[in-house]
């Protein structure tokens, strides 16, 4: 009964903490005021807190016994310089930035776990560090510094999730091996010669070329890469031009490749590079690439989905639970992936009879009634890991 008390107000607690972080979001490594109020929550749990690592980032122990085992769960902070459109009564107060995409979710969720297994030490077996991480959203981001400043040290597995509000709200669905895509960024500069509108003859035009080098940048995916393999090439921003009777002098394409295997993308990046050269020697135009690489993929470990697959039936249904394809977006949960085993999953957060708006959109809301299911498979998993760690001993 008492612990039946204890789910109910920390229930009502994850909602407050998720919308007091949705009126006030941060972006990416400037997630201060965030961090203090995760950094007071946890001691008030009776947890070791460590602060400022890798900018606003936050750790905190759960310690049963300084002997034995130690997984981590992690959670991301940071928010998006969107203008947020959704109408909800604690819509975001910051003009411009929003929690376009459940990171809010995520924090109160950790923070809700960290509250459960706190009153429940006496049926963990091991020790468990939460993790809150700023900068997910920006390349790079915040996990290759959190790992660099220690928050992996004596973690033997580490374990993620996402809400994803196009998936119906409290399934849960995970990969094995790659999960989402490595996510890369880049720039094509192109300068050409300007001129008179009425008289093209005489220039070269940036805008002309750009728009040639984005459609046949297509190509590259349909005709250059095995339809069996996932490749993408996205432009998502292109600049140019100063009034509409002068023929533009540059112009830049922005974008992002997307791959999963690593020999994908290195072929992606080279014919990329390939095209602007040509590009650039046909059309007598000077053209650079400024290609970036990004997060790895996230590479989940075959007995860790069989794992987190176990305990998410037991919280969530087995009706409920199951494998889904592999996604195209990016998360920096991979670098966590690279250094100890792990796995990454999907909880649906689809807001039942309303419109779905996917990640990253200015409308984005997400289903709060699946946090607490969130939290429950955690503390599930945090149990059901120690109890099958002492078995196999």
């Amino acid at each position: 009964m008492m612990m039946d008390g204890v789910y109910k107000k920390v229930t009502e607690e994850m909602i407050e903490l998720r919308r007091d972080f949705h009126q006030y979001p941060e972006l990416s490594f400037k997630e201060e005021q965030t961090s203090k109020k995760v950094a007071e929550y946890l001691r008030a749990c009776g947890l070791k807190v460590r602060e400022q690592v890798n900018g606003y980032g936050v750790t905190a122990d759960l310690m049963v016994d300084e002997a034995g085992p130690m997984i981590a769960f992690r959670a991301d902070m940071d928010a998006l310089p969107i203008q947020e459109e959704t109408g909800l009564p604690f819509a975001s107060k910051i003009p411009g930035v929003m929690h376009a995409c459940g990171h809010d979710g995520h924090t109160a969720i950790l923070l809700g776990v960290a509250k459960l297994l706190s009153f429940q030490r006496e049926r963990l077996k091991g020790n468990v560090r939460f993790i809150f991480q700023p900068a997910e959203e920006i390349n790079p981001g915040g996990a290759k510094g959190m790992i660099q400043e220690g928050v992996l040290e004596g973690v033997e597995a580490i374990f993620g999730l996402h809400l994803w509000s196009e998936l119906p709200s409290g399934t849960f669905r995970t990969c094995y091996g790659p999960m989402m895509a490595a996510a890369d960024r880049f720039i094509i500069e192109i300068e050409g010669q300007g001129g008179h509108g009425g008289m093209p003859h005489k220039t070269i035009d940036s805008i002309v070329l750009a728009s040639h080098l984005l459609m046949a940048s297509q190509q590259i995916i349909s005709r250059q890469i095995d339809p069996l393999e996932a490749g993408v090439i996205t432009f998502g921003k292109f600049s140019s031009g100063t009034a509409f009777n002068i023929i533009a002098n540059k112009a830049v394409l922005e974008g992002t490749v997307r791959s999963f295997l690593p020999e994908i993308r290195e072929t992606l990046h080279k014919k990329l590079k390939e095209l602007t050269t040509g590009f650039a020697n046909i059309y007598g135009a000077k053209i650079h690439l400024d290609y970036q690489y990004g997060y790895p993929p996230v590479e989940n470990h075959k007995n860790e989905v069989d794992f987190i697959l176990e305990t998410a039936a037991k919280v969530f249904g087995r009706n409920n639970t199951g494998i889904m394809k592999p996604n195209m977006a990016g998360e920096d949960f991979s670098y966590y992936l690279k250094e100890i085993p792990g796995a990454f999953c999907f909880v649906g957060a689809q807001v039942p009879n309303k419109p779905v708006y996917p990640h990253h959109h200015p409308r984005f809301q997400i289903d709060e009634s699946v946090l607490p299911k969130a939290a429950q498979w955690f503390c599930q998993l945090a149990f059901d890991y120690f109890d099958r760690k002492k078995e196999t001993r």
